[in-house]
């Protein structure tokens, strides 16, 4: 799939200006990333929730690397995962499985990112989980929820499971699989990944050095929270989101296009 062909002039035409504007953020988010090598070659997915709309979601297309993808290459897909409009890509519906069942059931997300980090998955397969040995941590583990692997995850009959695991969370560790962030629109979701991986990454390097760990109080990961409401100015991944922009039109900015 060249590069040339991710490209459809004829998109913005035919969309809302805020749909072109999602499309926009999505892209971005995809390019983000793949520049934190957290992409899975093409085997994991970014989805937001069209404005206004409950039942129709942007996805990749299946088989493009994350790096090329560009905001009129996105496809537009409904709850079952199947495409609902006319575009030439091909998208992988079973990728959609977890992404449908957190969309359905949870109405105040706009956009949920799932990956597979090496990082991720390491401390995913720790019994304890997710240390609180960071501050990085501390957000994390006062929004967290786990979900048991069940093998790929390609069956209607573990949705529901999923989503008691996630609950109100932002954030949810699947097990021996990899992490998952929801937020009520893209910059927040990818607010949120980077704070997980992060972590998991410190945790990882903490653990390999091979000294006792210093955790950090129950309390103030109880007051987490409200600590990260302090930091963001209550802007969340808004406060980031501009700055992330301008860095990937210096890189590359066809995922404008």
């Amino acid at each position: 799939m060249p590069m040339s062909t991710m490209i459809r002039p004829d998109v913005r035409d035919r969309v809302s200006p805020e749909e072109w504007q999602l499309r926009v953020d999505l892209a971005a988010c995809y390019r983000l990333i793949a520049l934190h090598g957290w992409s899975d070659l093409v085997f994991t997915h970014i989805s937001a929730k069209l404005p206004g709309d409950d039942e129709r979601f942007l996805i990749n297309p299946y088989g493009a690397l994350f790096e090329e993808i560009t905001a009129s290459s996105l496809v537009t897909v409904n709850l079952a995962g199947e495409k609902v409009d006319d575009s030439p890509f091909p998208i992988n519906p079973a990728g959609f499985t977890i992404h449908s069942a957190i969309h359905a059931a949870r109405h105040d997300v706009g956009c949920v990112l799932h990956v597979h980090t090496v990082n991720g998955i390491a401390v995913s397969a720790q019994k304890n989980g997710l240390m609180p040995i960071s501050q990085q941590s501390i957000f994390v583990l006062s929004s967290l929820g786990y979900h048991g692997y069940e093998g790929v995850a390609l069956r209607d009959d573990e949705k529901p499971r999923l989503v008691q695991h996630l609950g109100g969370n932002t954030f949810l560790m699947l097990r021996n699989h990899g992490l998952l962030t929801v937020g009520a629109g893209i910059p927040d979701a990818f607010l949120a990944m980077y704070l997980f991986e992060t972590c998991c990454a410190i945790q990882i390097r903490a653990q390999s050095g091979g000294g006792e760990l210093v955790q950090v109080h129950p309390q103030i990961v109880a007051t987490a929270q409200q600590q990260a409401a302090q930091v963001t100015k209550n802007l969340g991944g808004q406060l980031v989101w501009p700055g992330l922009l301008r860095k990937l039109d210096r890189i590359d900015a066809s995922f404008r296009e």
